[in-house]
């Protein structure tokens, strides 16, 4: 598959198989992420993957409970909002069930940090698609970088204290074909001077 192909195929999959994917396959989605641009090449995006399946069900469980804790507002984000609503139902699993999360985190303060990321990011989503692979972006973590139970769990995997969440991404085999692409209105508005 061509890099043209990759980005214009790609889906965000968010049902996948308990299976986690080869090792091999991984370090190359890894390997992608890391290969990202980063503002004047700090190389500051720091990956922590999880894919013990003990972990992620703590995970989950600490995520739900901050987000049952939270109240909406009227300006409440749309996921945000369906997340706190979800949460306090007791039933939300941010990660969809995926066997892989990748975290990446980067230093707070660093003007650049989001935009390297979001790099980072979108890279091993196209490597995870042209590999045979689905993956979703998950912003959930972000949202509770500061969240003390969170973030002392994060801390325990490797998150330094220098650190806040960025993103994350979810990666497994789709169980089933992904959904079509959701139709653009118009696309991002693109002015030629």
């Amino acid at each position: 598959m061509d890099a043209m192909e990759a980005i214009l195929t790609r889906r965000s999959v968010r049902k996948m198989k308990a299976e986690a994917p080869e090792r091999a396959l991984l370090e190359q989605v890894i390997e992608a992420g890391r290969s990202a641009p980063s503002g004047s090449n700090s190389q500051s995006t720091h990956l922590i993957v999880i894919t013990e399946k003990e972990t992620l069900s703590v995970l989950k469980e600490k995520v739900q409970a901050a987000f049952a804790k939270m109240e909406e507002g009227p300006d409440t984000y749309v996921s945000l909002r369906n997340s706190i609503r979800a949460s306090k139902k007791g039933n939300y699993v941010f990660h969809y069930g995926a066997p892989v999360l990748i975290v990446t985190a980067n230093k707070k303060g660093y003007g650049n940090a989001m935009a390297d990321s979001a790099c980072v990011l979108e890279n091993m989503m196209i490597a995870s698609h042209a590999l045979g692979l689905g993956s979703c972006w998950i912003n959930q973590l972000h949202w509770l970088t500061e969240d003390a139970e969170v973030r002392g769990l994060l801390e325990t995997l490797g998150l330094g204290a220098d650190e806040f969440v960025t993103g994350g991404l979810i990666v497994g085999y789709a169980d089933g074909a992904p959904g079509p692409k959701f139709p653009k209105k118009n696309g991002n508005p693109v002015t030629w001077a």
